[in-house]
């Protein structure tokens, strides 16, 4: 079935704040090994359980993706480590876009449509900040969908024991 007979594509996914009713999903996210294949593995279950409080995720910067009144997913702008390699700016800091989508939303071009409204959402809040993005070569998707995004690679390196691609989007149009 093509997605747009049930979803205009103007309003495929929303981005929200996190609720308590989101709880589920988060542990399933972080406890998932599909998920988790690029980012360090899955965390066990009963840990999660007993860590993850009520509402979670609720801190600025972080949005839950929502398709028809359910979290499929996060998306979230971060400062990035300045320990870590991959920088645009001399004093580092800079917000770094990251997300995770649960398996069943994978390939409907959700996370294309979420990220960019977590990037407009960034660039109506900081106008002049870049925002990066940083992901292991070997994953194909986010290779693919920072390309769709508009994002520049700016370095590759060695972190994780695996490749890593680095790369920067801006809001603000160079002038000619």
């Amino acid at each position: 079935m093509n997605r747009y007979e049930t979803h205009p594509p103007e309003s495929l996914v929303q981005i929200r704040e996190s609720e308590a009713g989101d709880r589920a999903a988060f542990i399933e996210l972080f406890a998932s090994p599909e998920v988790r294949t690029y980012l360090g593995g899955p965390r066990p279950r009963d840990e999660l359980e007993r860590a993850v409080p009520e509402v979670p995720g609720r801190r600025p910067g972080l949005f839950v993706i929502d398709l028809d009144g359910a979290m499929i997913g996060t998306v979230s702008l971060d400062r990035r480590d300045a320990k870590r390699p991959g920088h645009v700016r001399p004093d580092a800091g800079e917000a770094e876009l990251g997300y995770m989508f649960l398996p069943k939303a994978w390939e409907c071009g959700y996370a294309a449509e979420a990220c960019a409204a977590a990037l407009d959402w960034f660039a109506d809040t900081l106008p002049s900040e870049p925002a990066v993005l940083c992901t292991q070569t070997a994953n194909d998707r986010s290779m693919r969908l920072a390309a769709k995004l508009g994002f520049a690679e700016v370095e590759r390196f060695e972190e994780f024991g695996a490749e890593q691609w680095f790369g920067v989007w801006s809001s603000v149009t160079p002038s000619a």
